[in-house]
């Protein structure tokens, strides 16, 4: 068995932040399922959100996000995050991390503008920011004696007390299967933190990495915590469309800096659907793009920037003009092919503002959680920023509490199943499931597309539990686990919400209410212990 005082489950921007803040005084493990350098943060283009520029206000900032969010961001979380955005930022310039330089400015960095915000306040890396985040902390976590990184990895489950005989101990520590050796260990943690990410793989067509399957917010709900918002999926509008092109994203500061979208006869379509045109948050331009796409029986739209210099492309964008030049396309002259895409789950794991689930002991921050922030839309680049102040936040609750790790958990127990006969059960049921989520439970969703899902989402959870009753764990059936309870939690969600908000559009329900509330789902085998803002 190994030991720890905190086991943080997942390599993205989230985990490795927090695990730096705790390493001085803290043993920490992390755990990722491929390699530390794997994860949606090292995927992200656009920047981080943060006030800096005087001219700006953090009251502007909430308000953006609130506008963006449908109204349905909790007030508390966004001002604790807008307000705690300049530090996070000074805190990644510590680290090392090189901001593109301003030399005209006080305070030395570039500021871009995306949509759904009213000033220039997004730092950025020019057009691969989470990969050189990533890149430099991952530097500092390989070199921190404290901390021992798990690559190969996979979390089978959480461990918590009622269900090894210690009903009020919490959570414990996890399960982990070492993909390649194919063992499963306990880990025992006074602390477990689920920094596992996303859920787009549930979707067909996705920009997520493969990792994102919502493993912590399936492990999180097995436990006994409960999750909320999880209908409302941001569907980023611009996806690369190109049959070698695999989940590669054009920045939402393409359109920023004066990208436009046009039909293919180079007609502009934006400003018939939203005054903001261009500018308006990503719900509005991928339910435009959806609807020209299906009225016109489209495969793209085009997203066109060659009106700007190459020389202003080369500096700004030279990641996606490279990736655009490799497959023949030359953004200097021509127009980029869109599609919208699954991008960002605003719901997850529901926390307080200091990161704590229902479960003592276990912790949820980054994509797999929901604070509060991003409501029912997720304004641009304010997940990164939500990664730094939240681990922030369950650091020095963790420091503030102390647990002490068990000194013995049951061993893993295979003496009842035996190797899979018939992989190709998982491989089915996997394509399955991603292509009923796209057909039914995509941009637009109504109640007969979401009982179809729920119908077929009903009998595969019966065919996978049996499965995994019967044969030994492998990362693609945990994975597939995972995977159906979270596509189960996103369809029992959407079909609660009784209005069209944001991100969740519904034929049945196309008027927004008056009041509306978060959508909780409440774990009947625990009660909630979260503030009141959560449950009501």
């Amino acid at each position: 068995m190994q030991q720890f005082d905190v086991l943080i489950l997942g390599s993205g921007l989230a985990g490795q932040s927090l695990a730096l803040r705790l390493a001085d005084s803290r043993r920490v493990a992390i755990v990722t399922k491929r390699h530390i350098e794997d994860s949606a943060s090292a995927w992200a283009q656009g920047g981080i959100a943060a006030v800096i520029d005087p001219a700006d206000s953090t009251k502007s900032h909430f308000d953006d996000t609130m506008v963006a969010g449908a109204e349905l961001c909790d007030p508390a979380a966004t001002r604790f995050v807008v307000e705690h955005g300049n530090a996070a930022i000074q805190w990644l310039r510590e680290q090392g991390v090189p901001f593109t330089p301003d030399g005209d400015t006080p305070w030395g960095m570039h500021l871009t503008r995306e949509g759904g915000h009213s000033h220039r306040r997004i730092v950025h890396v020019a057009d691969a920011t989470g990969a050189a985040v990533q890149e430099t902390l991952i530097d500092r976590v390989r070199r921190h004696p404290n901390i021992r990184i798990f690559e190969r990895h996979i979390a089978v489950d959480l461990i918590v007390g009622n269900k090894i005989g210690k009903p009020d101990a919490g959570c414990l520590g996890a399960y982990l299967l070492d993909i390649d050796k194919g063992h499963i260990h306990p880990f025992a943690a006074a602390h477990t933190v689920l920094a596992t990410g996303g859920t787009g793989k549930v979707y067909l067509y996705t920009t997520n990495p493969d990792t994102a399957t919502g493993d912590g917010v399936a492990m999180a709900w097995r436990a006994g915590c409960s999750v909320a918002n999880m209908e409302f999926i941001q569907f980023h509008p611009t996806c690369l469309y190109h049959p070698q092109a695999k989940s590669f994203l054009i920045s939402e500061a393409v359109r920023g800096e004066g990208g436009l979208l046009k039909l293919p006869d180079g007609t502009r379509f934006m400003p018939q659907h939203d005054p903001r045109a261009e500018l308006a948050p990503r719900d509005v331009v991928a339910r435009a793009i959806d609807f020209e796409m299906k009225k016109r029986g489209l495969d793209s739209v085009f997203l066109d920037i060659s009106h700007k210099s190459p020389e202003f492309l080369h500096e700004h964008f030279p990641n996606i003009l490279a990736r655009c030049a490799e497959l023949g396309i030359d953004i200097t002259r021509q127009p980029i092919p869109v599609v919208p895409a699954a991008h960002y789950s605003c719901g997850g794991v529901a926390v307080d503002l200091k990161a704590r689930t229902d479960v003592p002991g276990l912790y949820a921050i980054g994509e797999t959680a929901y604070t509060g922030l991003h409501g029912a839309n997720r304004l641009a680049s304010n997940s990164l920023l939500e990664c730094v102040v939240f681990s922030e936040a369950a650091a020095q609750d963790i420091l503030s509490n102390p647990r002490k790790a068990v000194d013995m958990l049951p061993a893993w127990d295979e003496s009842r199943v035996s190797d899979a006969d018939e992989e190709v059960v998982i491989a089915h049921n996997w394509e399955e499931l991603r292509r009923f989520m796209w057909d039914y439970v995509g941009i637009v969703r109504t109640n007969k597309r979401l009982e179809r899902a729920q119908h077929r989402i009903r009998l595969l959870t019966r065919e996978i539990d049996e499965y995994y009753a019967n044969f030994r764990v492998s990362n693609d059936l945990i994975e597939l686990r995972n995977l159906v309870v979270t596509a189960d939690l996103i369809v029992r969600s959407a079909l609660k919400r009784k209005e069209s908000r944001g991100l969740h559009f519904s034929r049945d329900y196309p008027q927004t209410l008056k009041r509306s509330r978060p959508t909780v789902l409440r774990n009947p085998r625990r009660p909630g212990r979260l503030r009141s803002w959560v449950f009501g």
